[in-house]
């Protein structure tokens, strides 16, 4: 974190802290998919959904994505060469299923539906 994102975060207090820490999705975290080098985490707001690949071990550069699908609907998907995440995806999803997947270098989550 650099050092002025840092001082904004004390400026504003910890719950600033919490909210820059969910990252570029809106919403409240519904599910985190793990798999043996990254992690999926799912986010829903408004009737969307929302999702990030991230690496287990961030820092180099590395082919990722990310996929979501709302039941009924095609897939979308955000990939390739991230250092951190793959992200973020957005879809509308009222009451829907979405299947979501993703991958980082060689590892993959196998898709998964979600909101079922």
């Amino acid at each position: 974190m650099t050092s002025a994102a840092a001082l904004l975060l004390a400026l504003l207090g910890p719950g600033a802290a919490q909210a820059a820490a969910a990252g570029p999705c809106q919403g409240h975290k519904i599910k985190t998919f793990r798999f043996s080098t990254g992690h999926v985490t799912v986010f829903k707001t408004s009737g969307f959904v929302c999702a990030l690949t991230y690496a287990e071990d961030p820092g180099r550069t590395r082919r990722m994505s990310v996929t979501l699908q709302a039941r009924g609907h095609r897939a979308v998907t955000r990939s390739g060469m991230f250092r951190e995440y793959a992200g973020p995806l957005s879809v509308r999803a009222a009451h829907r299923c979405v299947r979501v997947s993703g991958t980082v270098g060689g590892g993959s989550l196998a898709p998964r539906w979600i909101q079922c």
